[in-house]
């Protein structure tokens, strides 16, 4: 009988424990305004937002969502905002990559919150990034009006979606815009600024004014088909270019529409035959840590990512705390940099710890990273990084500047990156390994991640220090206990807003995913991303 690893076995159990909980959460988001909501929606002969994605996409492409924890446990004093009132992702239409932009009709009536705004901007990223065909399924009532101040104004706000539409078309990006609900004022500009649009008779209805604002602004009563129904908008003004009678055929001439446009160059990526890893599933959870403390075998974390559980490793015997190695995923040549956090000791006999980034290791990376650009192969991170090195010694032996080699590299870096937190994304670590300031085009978290400037346990010391020596500068000198209670207070603040749902809220990563979906997450981005050029790699300024 094969002998049972305690600890894997428990890691095992953690992590299915964590993928219960996110399943149960995505649940829950996925009834968007509640099930009331969307019977009233049907009752109207209309698909909610995530029945029109389903039906749009083609049956065998897997639809990838993007911000499906947007404006997550925000906006409570409104309601909440599930998935911030808009659905987004990609998905194959008639064998076209395509971004697909769907309001959900069933939550505000689709309006525009803060981060409602943040998301459609991402989506349209993705598409300008990447060069891709996007699809606007339109059913918003506009603005979300208690929070105008937040949504109008600003270079990232409501109107940034309506440049976008005009740069992209500039830019030759396809744009497709279905009118499938309401469609009113500054909103009603989407669909038009889009190549060509499409409405659906009897519930479609675009205006820059509805019924009650024309009557209160020039005295005219009129009707909502009459001022902007299918009917007015097609046949009398010529504003939208297609009629259709359901959403079904609203979406089924998309289809038709997406399977006509002609050919699009490619990058040129390298690719082969896929091939499936050394080990399972099975394997990945259980040789990632619950007990996030705790060294793990890194390489053995590979051989359940990368094709046939093989790479090519540079420079394996320099810099050990990051693993540099050139492989495949699902078949696409990639470079994989990723924080190796085994119980090290340097080439000097030092022990160093796993997870933090040495001068070595940065100048090793930063190496790295430029071969990827001069070979054009993408590149993927994959962290789990406490920071760089501290400390006296560190500093003497110039960390600052190797870590400002790997930041520059990365930074200038041309080929797409690709970026999976699988557990601590703390400090100057999270630039470093290509956090979002970095320009990832996807980047997506494990359950099991913590982003922030540092660890919940250090954090709290530290604000407790400062805040205890705030209240002694006041002549108060707190006892044990309240120490211990502003010590918890920040700690609970802290771990709250390290999890992982807090940063897929504010979109600071596009998604949770399962560990088992990393592949086909990476393999669908470098497909998204095989459609843009690249640009010449020249890395400026790096200190030697």
């Amino acid at each position: 009988m094969a002998k049972v690893n305690i600890e894997h076995s428990k890691n095992e159990d953690a992590m299915k424990l964590a993928l219960s909980s996110l399943d149960r959460k995505l649940e829950k988001i996925f009834e968007g305004g509640g099930q009331k909501r969307m019977d009233k929606h049907r009752a109207k002969g209309k698909m909610t937002a995530r029945e029109r994605v389903d039906y749009l996409k083609d049956d065998d492409s897997k639809f990838m969502e993007i911000g499906a924890f947007a404006a997550y446990k925000m906006y409570d004093e409104h309601g909440g905002c599930p998935s911030a009132g808009v659905v987004t992702g990609l998905a194959h239409i008639e064998g076209r990559l395509c971004v697909i932009v769907a309001n959900d009709a069933t939550v505000k009536a689709g309006a525009w919150f803060p981060m409602t705004c943040r998301k459609n901007l991402r989506a349209q990223q993705i598409s300008i990034e990447n060069k891709l065909p996007i699809v606007y399924l339109v059913d918003s009532a506009g603005v979300f009006l208690p929070m105008q101040n937040e949504v109008f104004a600003d270079q990232d706000h409501f109107g940034r979606t309506f440049r976008n539409n005009a740069v992209m078309s500039a830019q030759g990006i396809p744009q497709v815009a279905a009118i499938m609900g309401s469609c009113v004022a500054g909103g009603a500009y989407l669909p038009i600024m889009s190549d060509e649009s499409l409405i659906v008779n009897g519930t479609g209805s675009i205006y820059l004014a509805g019924p009650y604002l024309v009557k209160a602004a020039i005295g005219e009563d009129v009707d909502n088909e009459t001022l902007g129904g299918a009917a007015t908008q097609t046949a009398i003004s010529g504003v939208v270019d297609y009629k259709c009678d359901t959403d079904q055929e609203c979406l089924d001439t998309i289809r038709k529409l997406v399977g006509q446009f002609g050919p699009q160059d490619k990058t040129g990526f390298d690719r082969i035959e896929s091939s499936e890893p050394k080990l399972g599933q099975e394997d990945l959870y259980q040789i990632f840590p619950a007990d996030r403390t705790k060294p793990y075998k890194t390489r053995e974390l590979l051989k359940c990512l990368l094709d046939g559980g093989e790479w090519t490793e540079y420079k394996a015997d320099y810099g050990k705390t990051i693993i540099c190695v050139y492989g495949r995923v699902d078949g696409w040549s990639v470079g994989v940099v990723v924080n190796n956090r085994e119980v090290l000791k340097s080439a000097q006999g030092e022990m160093q710890f796993g997870g933090v980034i040495y001068s070595d290791s940065a100048d090793k990376a930063a190496r790295f990273v430029m071969n990827c650009n001069q070979k054009k192969i993408p590149l993927v991170f994959l962290h789990d990084v406490t920071g760089f090195m501290v400390g006296s010694r560190s500093e003497h032996g110039g960390i600052i500047k190797d870590g400002a080699k790997l930041v520059s590299a990365v930074s200038n870096s041309t080929v797409p990156k690709f970026t999976i937190v699988l557990g601590n994304s703390y400090g100057a670590g999270n630039y470093a390994m290509c956090g979002r300031a970095y320009d990832p085009r996807f980047m997506f978290a494990w359950p099991t991640a913590k982003i922030a400037v540092m660890g919940g346990a250090q954090a709290a010391k530290v604000l407790m220090q400062i805040q205890v020596a705030s209240m002694k500068s006041k002549g108060k000198e707190p006892t044990a206990k309240e120490q211990q209670e502003i010590k918890d207070r920040i700690t609970q603040k802290y771990e709250d807003e390290t999890s992982p749902y807090y940063a897929a809220s504010q979109l600071w990563v596009d998604g949770i995913i399962d560990p088992a979906d990393t592949r086909s997450c990476i393999s669908r981005g470098i497909e998204a991303a095989n459609h843009a050029p690249i640009a010449p790699f020249n890395v400026g300024i790096i200190q030697t």
